[in-house]
């Protein structure tokens, strides 16, 4: 299928200003010179935020991570998880096609979906506040057919049932997700024929649906209010900033852990909400204790080029192109290129129109500059092109300009000439 932007798009976009912060902490997950690992996430933010990915927030978490815009546009268009054009105010229903729920009647979803949505999947419905399309295997094969409707699933559908899932919505309501026909998960439709006495310690709906109710964001956009946003690597919550005033009834923060009856974190006390799975969370599971860096980030070390944690917080960001004292060692620069004509620094992957300009107003006109470079040189650069920092050791600018500078070739300069073509990716 093919995928493009809408082809109306808004004039800006900018997060909210918890949003930002929530993805300037996402962006302290990764080491230095990685930030580009984030921008799943950080598309997804801005896509629940607007409700759809437009061309200026795709551009915008691109600049945040020091991303051409193609590598984010690259991104955006390959997952589906992504919408790239305008989606119903209250929610966008997604029906699995797929051979299991295709057997099991996902035909008539979609037909539920053309009457009382609209005629043709991406359209808006009259009131604008549903649209519609059908996906690839969602996952939920033996719960068939079913529909992800904003974050979770709707399994165990027939017409019936998404018709009044969809009377609901529109009236306001918020469907429990999870099975539709009574099941508790995916267990056979007769019931339990084995693991029968595993009944102890279940909650009122499978973990998935429970924590959905518990959260209770299913179809909710996030404008940064919905959810308290907290980074506890970094020591910050709702509550971790200031004490309380005395007599005033404290809202203590769902995505921390509860407080148990004897004050302390961890006790799961009824009523209260679960904390989400993926928040402040380490890879196994295991919430990281308020302060404390994830495992992943702590035991990263920068690969040779790339900021030390210590020197990056020495660095002042550079503004367009003209450089600012920061870790590392700054350069021999030239005032001007030599009577030959500066080198066309695009042949090196990675180094496009804008960032030529800038290495040029910075005093960098030829291939064996670069090559000289070392690690103190290569830090300084990287935390001096603003936009592109980390660039120079991710795409390896030294050993391409040493090839270069001989008159030798590399694989992807080979290429741009070939192809007549200079835009190093940029």
């Amino acid at each position: 299928m093919l995928r493009r932007l809408h082809h109306e798009q808004p004039d800006s976009f900018a997060f909210t200003s918890d949003n930002q912060k929530w993805a300037e902490a996402q962006i302290t997950k990764y080491p230095e010179g990685r930030q580009a690992s984030a921008i799943i996430p950080l598309l997804w933010r801005a896509q629940e935020q607007e409700g759809w990915l437009t061309r200026p927030a795709i551009e915008h978490v691109s600049e945040m991570l020091g991303l051409a815009y193609i590598r984010g546009l690259e991104v955006a268009t390959f997952y589906f998880m992504f919408q790239l054009q305008p989606v119903g105010s209250v929610a966008h229903i997604q029906i699995c096609g797929t051979t299991t729920c295709m057997i099991c009647g996902a035909e008539d979803l979609v037909s539920v979906c053309k009457e009382k949505i609209a005629a043709n999947p991406h359209e808006l419905s009259a009131d604008g506040k549903f649209s519609w399309e059908e996906v690839e295997c969602l996952g939920a094969c033996a719960n068939a057919p079913m529909a992800q409707i904003g974050k979770d699933y709707y399994e165990d559908l027939t017409a019936d049932k998404l018709t009044q899932l969809l009377d609901d919505l529109a009236a306001g309501k918020v469907p429990v997700p999870g099975p539709q026909n009574g099941r508790y998960a995916s267990e056979p439709l007769g019931g339990l024929t084995s693991l029968k006495d595993q009944d102890s310690g279940k909650t009122q709906y499978n973990a998935s649906a429970q924590l959905a109710v518990d959260i209770g964001d299913t179809v909710k956009r996030i404008d940064g209010t919905e959810v308290p946003l907290v980074t506890p690597w970094q020591g910050k919550g709702a509550n971790t900033d200031a004490a309380p005033a005395k007599g005033k009834a404290v809202k203590r923060d769902p995505l921390m852990p509860p407080e148990g009856p004897d004050g302390k974190q961890g006790g799961r006390v009824a009523g209260e909400k679960a904390a989400p799975r993926n928040v402040g969370a380490s890879s196994d599971g295991r919430s990281e204790a308020p302060g404390e860096a994830p495992k992943a980030m702590a035991k990263a070390k920068p690969k040779t080029g790339s900021v030390a944690p210590e020197k990056a917080d020495k660095s002042v960001k550079a503004q367009s192109g003209k450089a600012t004292e920061s870790a590392g060692k700054k350069p021999r620069m030239m005032k001007a290129p030599r009577k030959s004509g500066a080198d066309d620094l695009k042949l090196i992957k990675g180094v496009g129109p804008k960032l030529e300009n800038m290495l040029n107003s910075m005093g960098v006109f030829h291939f064996d500059q670069i090559a000289k470079w070392g690690d103190e040189e290569i830090i300084w650069a990287d935390q001096n092109l603003q936009g592109f920092k980390g660039r120079v050791s991710r795409d390896d600018w030294v050993e391409q300009a040493k090839k270069l500078a001989v008159g030798e070739e590399t694989a992807f300069s080979a290429k741009a000439r070939t192809d007549g073509r200079y835009d190093g990716g940029s």
